[in-house]
């Protein structure tokens, strides 16, 4: 057989493979994201987890740099050599493909965390209402201790940086009830590509490769902690986007802050609203005339702020994340991300919010 077949070969080897391994999960979760992937991570995470910025960014960097030269230098031979440039892309995506899941996301096929920790995935109706009841005395409570008064946004006092360490406390609070989120090694980071993330509507990213957390350090301030703390959550090893948001507001709530509290209560309430709206109009307006006025204007400084860059061009990238996931067992897609809020109703059924 021609070299220039293999990778390609290869890479349809995969595709089958992970067809198979969607299959089983209990074997991911001890084999891989248990064992080879915690030790993995920490090696990515101590070797580059000092450095002051984000290397991954540097590195894709160069790649877009390297691909668009690449093409460049090709446009003449596309027509008559297009099969074997056509092979080499091939090639090389495979070699990717390979090394994205090896380092990272094989993840995505692991136990579900609701059988993990036994939670039920269904809630009535009735469960919702109580809950976001529920989100909003505990969000109007920490919102008032923070401004002492109920008509002022909550105004975050702390530096980037500060919280990526200041998150730690929050996920060591968490691994004491729940060993299996501890985070160890702190690999945070603000990304190179902030503008450009903002465009496409995203807060943050894990680098697979590099086990770098990046985060957009344009996001209003008050919601930094709980997106800084769902990327982390992707460093532990869970590639779903709803049980990442799940540990992020987990791990935003017990931290011993309030403001980071309030991160972590405040999103969770916006998500909420989010479903009332679109299921019930007349519930979602009394439930938010429950609700403290400084924590609307939180919510409308968040509009504002995504509305200056709302374009055609995050469309096309939720478009493209959506059918990404999709591909990765994450059968809901996009709308994954609100999903955390089936684990959240359950988990905090029979416990004090």
């Amino acid at each position: 057989m021609k070299s220039k077949y293999v990778l390609p070969l290869f890479l349809l080897v995969q595709i089958i493979f992970l067809k198979i391994l969607r299959l089983f999960p209990d074997f991911v979760e001890g084999g891989y994201s248990n064992n080879f992937y915690i030790r993995i991570s920490h090696f990515s995470r101590i070797l580059l987890g000092k450095i002051p910025f984000s290397v991954g960014d540097c590195i894709y960097a160069i790649l877009i740099i390297s691909v668009i030269s690449w093409f460049w230098k090709i446009r003449k031979t596309w027509k008559t050599n297009w099969k074997d440039h056509l092979l080499k892309i091939l090639g090389k995506v495979s070699v990717f493909y390979f090394f994205f899941h090896l380092l990272w996301a094989f993840n995505y096929y692991r136990e579900p965390l609701f059988q993990k920790m036994n939670i039920k995935k269904e809630y009535s109706d009735a469960e919702l209402l109580a809950f976001t009841k529920r989100l909003i005395r505990k969000t109007n409570e920490i919102q008032l201790k923070i401004t002492k008064s109920d008509s002022s946004k909550v105004v975050f006092p702390y530096s980037q940086k500060e919280v990526f360490r200041m998150n730690l406390n929050g996920y060591d609070n968490l691994a004491k009830e729940h060993p299996y989120f501890k985070y160890e090694i702190l690999s945070v980071k603000k990304s190179l590509f902030s503008i450009p993330l903002t465009y496409m509507g995203f807060g943050g990213y894990l680098n697979p490769f590099t086990n770098e957390a990046q985060v957009n350090d344009l996001l209003p301030m008050y919601n930094f902690p709980m997106t800084s703390s769902h990327e982390m959550a992707h460093q532990i090893g869970f590639a779903s986007e709803s049980e990442c948001n799940f540990i992020g507001v987990l791990a935003s709530v017990k931290n011993d802050n309030l403001y980071y509290q309030y991160s972590g209560y405040s999103f969770a309430l916006r998500y909420c609203l989010g479903i009332w709206q679109a299921k019930n109009e007349k519930v979602f307006e009394q439930l938010k005339k429950q609700m403290h006025t400084g924590i609307l204007k939180n919510y409308q400084e968040s509009r504002n702020f995504w509305k200056k860059y709302d374009t055609f061009i995050d469309e096309g990238f939720h478009a493209f994340y959506d059918n990404f996931l999709k591909t990765n067992n994450q059968k809901d897609g996009m709308e994954s991300y609100s999903k955390f809020v089936d684990l959240l109703v359950n988990y905090y059924k029979n416990r004090k919010l």
